[in-house]
């Protein structure tokens, strides 16, 4: 067990504790948690391994695929392109992306993609790994589909595409791509350019913890054949450990999905709860935050079955059993437990990154054993 140099604090020492407790026992390989409040970093702390093989310990700087915590990531980069005038939530797709304005897509805007209302969630169901990592040939591939509902009526969870459309319409927008975006327009400004990442450059490769699965991949597979996450997310592709060690994969820039620390994740969304400005740095205004983390559509998803809000790229609040998210909180979980949000009625904001995908419901704990340490109520 390491600990960082945040002052010792009842919030610092529960995490300690809890990391302790899941990697000891060997519930968990490695975890990484940082949490922000009020403008200043309360809890940042490591334990475990980033890779069991190799004896190689969770440090605070390993970087960790945290994938779809990245769609969130992906929210914000396009919230600060919206606050600058590159894009804007009302414009058609098309506009950017002239040939994805065929086939019923004509009026789909980018809002529509980023409250996974666009209709477009299915993948080839003999998806590939090599196939979906071919951004170019999928995009076109996509722009040549028709919708499976009428835009703008219902939603339904795009995992994969999500991130191909959003890096097609990023690239023809502004001429750079969105891992490029994401340096210079949001993690660069906020000093975290090698902690928020869409893809690994070979630079940083060394960085990067192994996956392991802890009963994730069994949770999918228990998923009914027929089930409509199958349509969009098909076999070849499963969010499964398998996948996220693959070097073509994590090479690969793909929106849907992030590489991050926990330290950099945080410190995003703290920007976000402190309406947009942190240490003195301005990533967009408080109106156009305001407008990317307000429920856009809510109801129950058509390819995952549950009940959600969704805003621009956020999830917002939280339906579930046991909240993870408060009422007014914004962010996004990723496969096997990773997750990052943002609560702006108490400045407050939580990030939990690792590399055993589980089901344990890790997030909860630790977010609301936080949360009650420094005084914030749970709504």
């Amino acid at each position: 067990m390491h600990t960082s140099t945040v002052p010792d604090s009842p919030a610092q020492r529960r995490v300690e504790e809890v990391l302790a407790e899941v990697t000891g026992s060997g519930v968990e390989a490695g975890v990484q948690v940082a949490a922000w409040y009020d403008g200043e970093l309360v809890v940042d702390a490591w334990a475990g391994t980033a890779d069991a093989v190799e004896g190689r310990p969770m440090g605070p700087d390993t970087l960790v695929p945290a994938w779809s915590t990245g769609k969130g990531v992906a929210a914000a980069l396009v919230a600060v392109l919206v606050d600058q005038g590159a894009l804007a939530y009302d414009a058609p797709v098309a506009r950017y992306w002239p040939r994805f304005g065929t086939a019923g897509k004509e009026r789909i805007t980018l809002g529509q993609v980023l409250g996974h209302g666009a209709g477009l969630p299915r993948l080839p169901a003999d998806t590939t790994p090599e196939r979906l990592l071919d951004l170019p040939a999928m995009a076109d591939w996509i722009a040549g589909q028709r919708p499976q509902w009428e835009p703008g009526t219902a939603f339904g969870y795009h995992a994969w595409t999500y991130g191909v459309l959003l890096a097609e319409i990023l690239r023809r927008a502004t001429g750079r791509s969105c891992d490029q975006l994401l340096r210079e327009e949001l993690a660069g400004p906020l000093g975290i350019g090698d902690e928020l990442l869409f893809h690994v450059p070979e630079h940083l490769a060394s960085r990067v913890a192994t996956c392991d699965d802890g009963g994730w991949a069994a949770r999918l597979e228990r998923m009914p054949s027929g089930a409509p996450f199958f349509d969009c997310v098909p076999h070849g592709v499963l969010p499964v450990a398998e996948l996220g060690n693959r070097a073509d994969f994590r090479r690969t820039a793909l929106p849907a999905n992030g590489i991050m620390t926990a330290r950099g994740a945080a410190r995003l969304y703290a920007a976000l709860a402190c309406g947009g400005e942190l240490e003195g740095v301005r990533l967009l205004s408080t109106a156009t935050l305001k407008e990317a983390t307000t429920g856009w559509v809510s109801g129950v998803d058509r390819v995952m079955g549950t009940t959600c809000t969704r805003g621009g790229g956020f999830v917002i609040g939280d339906s579930g059993p046991k909240p993870l998210r408060p009422a007014g909180g914004f962010g996004h979980s990723g496969s096997g437990g990773s997750t990052a949000f943002a609560d702006p009625a108490h400045r407050f904001s939580f990030a939990l990154v690792k590399n055993r995908m589980t089901v344990s419901g890790l997030d909860v704990r630790l977010a609301d054993g936080i949360r009650t340490a420094l005084g914030i109520a749970s709504d």
